[in-house]
């Protein structure tokens, strides 16, 4: 299969089978990685970041002070 490279914006691309992303389980908004290797362009499934809370919260500066929410009545069948 070929394709085009297209002008998209300020870049260039091309697009994707659906059927390639599909085999591969890669969906729109889905993170991929990019790079060259030897004299080819591969693209592959990022793996996901997970960060710990202390990462999250590394260099935040502000105060915290935990408090009770009112969520109000139950409106369902919920078990209180």
């Amino acid at each position: 299969m070929t394709a085009t490279v297209q002008k998209w914006g300020n870049s260039q691309g091309i697009r994707l089978p659906k059927v390639f992303l599909e085999g591969l389980n890669i969906h729109e908004g889905n993170e991929v990685e990019i790079f060259t290797q030897n004299d080819s362009i591969v693209i592959k499934s990022a793996a996901p970041q997970y960060k710990s809370i202390q990462a999250l919260f590394a260099g935040y500066e502000g105060e915290y002070t935990p408090e009770e929410i009112d969520w109000g009545e139950p409106a369902g069948n919920e078990v209180w």
